[in-house]
């Protein structure tokens, strides 16, 4: 099956396609000719996911998903949530990101976290949306290489290491990424 990803992120191309596996083609959005900004105004997770997901489907006429991912830290009444990709403003960067993230959290105890995905589907003609949960804590320093955003600070749930850590295939299996993912799939097989 070929099925577009409505994202611009490479790193989260390449994590869908270890998680989906052999039996899916996924389609960049440069590979069907879309190289605009994707609208995210919405403040919750599924606005946002199906946003992009729309704007993809009824400007270029393929099937897609798109997803919106947040970070959720307990401390922080659920911040940065939605708006964790921007926490630091604009232009984007992990970097500031983290270090905000890690500055807020200064001297605090519950380091308590999860990631949620939503990826939002839009299949000929109608729409479907599958969730995906992390459960975890944020460390005091950044530990590993890999991954982006969070995850050099994200220790999941059941882990000595970070998402930075681990290997993909190991990230794919306790991510919310990969739950989302995989729930997708069940679907479209």
């Amino acid at each position: 099956m070929k099925i577009c990803f409505a994202t611009n992120n490479l790193k989260k191309i390449e994590e869908v396609k270890a998680a989906l596996g052999q039996n899916f083609t996924i389609v960049s959005l440069q590979e069907i000719g879309c190289f605009e900004e994707l609208p995210e105004t919405g403040d919750t997770l599924i606005h946002n996911a199906f946003e992009k997901a729309r704007f993809v489907h009824d400007n270029y006429g393929v099937d897609c998903f798109a997803d919106d991912t947040g970070l959720e830290v307990d401390a922080l009444n659920g911040a940065p949530g939605v708006y964790s990709g921007r926490y630091a403003g604009e232009p984007r960067s992990d970097e500031r990101n983290i270090g905000l993230l890690l500055k807020n959290l200064q001297n605090v105890d519950n380091r308590k976290a999860r990631f949620k995905t939503v990826i939002a589907l839009i299949l000929n003609g109608k729409e479907y949306a599958f969730e995906g949960v992390a459960e975890g804590e944020i460390l005091k320093e950044k530990t590993g290489s890999g991954g982006f955003g969070y995850d050099p600070v994200f220790k999941p749930l059941g882990f000595d290491r970070t998402f930075a850590e681990l290997s993909l295939e190991e990230k794919n299996k306790v991510s919310h990424r990969g739950k989302a993912v995989r729930a997708l799939a069940r679907f479209l097989k």
